[in-house]
């Protein structure tokens, strides 16, 4: 009888009925996942009672240029020149880079692997062995050439999840990139406005040194009007030399920061040494964006990479259920194989192989259980790592938030006490000049004004250090649409279930 079916129809045949007996296989295992599972799930932010502390104030999201605000065109400047040549930006590159070269290397094992090889072996054979005359005792060139091929069939989706778990880490280290970057902007910011900071107090020190100057000129006067003795004079001269000394001290503290600044620019030492002195402005009003906590989950990086590394843990552990069925595998090879060259490319020379394999796990002292166990730990780390992550953003924010409004608070009776110490100061200095007070008033009343002054530049620069805290708790500009980060976080992942494999009795 002749058969007159085509060779297609015979290999979809064929590829048909080992799928078959791998599913019968698969259901007659022995290894199971039965009783291992997590009810986990990570937190949504309507959980979380924020409507005291963070109030719907109609205000906007930071842009990607919050640094203008301040009114200094040199600090965007320096965060430009920072994220271009610091290493810390190079390293977290590297990291996307070689997660990307996990995506491409899981989506290879999805296809067909066909290599191909040729071999030119010189032999003599033995006349004692296997090979028969007329090559036995003979020196022979063997030419072999052969293609091959290999399909793993992914009947169970080990390799796609593998894949999708792959694709997850990628965007995990996009999104740590873009924390990296957000937080270095924010550092640069802080060293700067600590720059300015520095300058501001020695800019009150220099003056003190002045006032002082001036205190030792009405002491020379006194003294030589016998209104004072030596005694008053070199209190004068003293406490000249320790604003002087107050002034050295701080432009030590100043060079420290601009070595702060070169090492955040990516330069050296010196690269700090040439930055300008500051000029920085308030800044825009604090006022919080509505709907913050849920998107906030949009907005924040460090929750964008929390949330994908619950993805990939979810990932893992349904490729580490697919390791409990068995792997269906196709493998064909084809190519020539002679003595010499003379019937290298001749029919006869033909050799073909076809390999088809299924492996199934009966019995593995536990180990694939145990392996499943360690994934869904991991998992229900990542989600406890998103859920403290969330809590601290939120945390962070309400912190930034209730420390700028208590500066505010602070600032109206830090400038009416200055007022007030610049008046008493002023009248005891008239009055020394007099003849009606004594020297250790005046000395006082310089020092109350001089502690006043430097209570405001302090709140002052410490509320626009923790405005810059609060644009990098908003997320700095982030926003996770726009950088192809965007999650489905509204609606918490799901723990993967806890599914029992059938197994024999």
């Amino acid at each position: 009888m002749i058969n007159h079916s085509r060779p297609g129809s015979r290999v979809s045949v064929w590829v048909a009925s080992i799928a078959a007996a791998a599913v019968a296989i698969g259901l007659a295992g022995c290894v199971n996942y039965a009783g291992i599972g997590s009810d986990q799930q990570i937190a949504p932010p309507a959980q979380f009672e924020t409507k005291e502390s963070l109030p719907a104030e109609g205000g906007q999201w930071p842009a990607m240029d919050w640094a203008t605000q301040f009114g200094d065109p040199q600090l965007p400047a320096l965060i430009d020149e920072a994220l271009k040549g610091n290493p810390t930006i190079e390293q977290a590159r590297a990291r996307i880079e070689k997660a990307s070269s996990y995506v491409g290397s899981s989506k290879s094992a999805l296809y067909p692997n066909v290599t191909g090889s040729y071999a030119w072996t010189r032999q003599r054979y033995t006349e004692n062995g296997i090979v028969p005359p007329p090559f036995a005792g003979t020196w022979q060139s063997e030419n072999t050439v052969l293609a091959s091929a290999s399909w793993d069939l992914d009947l169970w989706g080990k390799n796609r999840e593998r894949l999708r778990q792959a694709v997850s880490q990628e965007k995990v280290a996009d999104a740590e990139a873009e924390q990296v970057r957000i937080s270095l902007a924010a550092s640069v910011a802080s060293a700067y406005n600590r720059l300015a900071q520095l300058y501001a107090l020695r800019d009150i020190q220099a003056r003190e040194v002045k006032n002082r100057e001036d205190i030792g000129h009405i002491t020379d006067g006194r003294v030589s009007a016998g209104l004072d003795t030596n005694v008053e004079r070199q209190t004068a001269y003293g406490e000249t030399a320790t604003s002087r000394s107050s002034v050295s001290d701080l432009d030590g503290q100043i060079t420290t920061v601009r070595y702060q600044l070169g090492a955040l620019l990516g330069g050296g030492p010196d690269r700090g040494l040439s930055i300008a002195k500051p000029s920085l402005g308030e800044g825009a009003s604090v006022a919080l964006p509505d709907n913050l906590p849920a998107d906030l989950l949009s907005r924040r990086p460090d929750i964008v990479a929390a949330y994908w590394q619950v993805d990939a843990a979810t990932h893992d552990v349904k490729e580490a259920k697919a390791e409990f069925f068995p792997d269906v595998n196709l493998s064909a090879a084809a190519g020539l194989d002679a003595f010499g060259w003379g019937r290298f490319l001749t029919a006869g020379s033909r050799q073909l192989q076809l390999a088809p394999a299924i492996h199934l796990p009966i019995f593995d002292a536990g180990a694939l259980r145990a392996q499943l166990k360690g994934r869904y730990a991991d998992f229900d780390y990542d989600v406890a790592t998103y859920n403290q992550t969330l809590i601290n953003a939120l945390s962070d924010v309400a912190t930034q938030v209730s420390q700028i409004h208590s500066a505010d608070r602070q600032l109206v009776d830090a400038q009416q006490a200055l007022d007030a110490q610049t008046k008493a100061y002023q009248l005891a200095l008239v009055r020394y000049k007099s003849g009606l007070n004594q020297q250790l008033q005046v000395l006082n009343a310089d020092d109350n004004r001089l502690a006043a002054e430097t209570a405001v530049v302090n709140l002052e620069m410490d509320r626009r250090n923790t405005q810059i805290g609060l644009i990098k708790a908003l997320g700095g500009g982030f926003e996770a649409s726009r950088a192809g980060l965007a999650t489905n976080a509204q609606t918490p992942i799901p723990a993967p279930s806890d599914g029992t494999a059938p197994h024999a009795e």
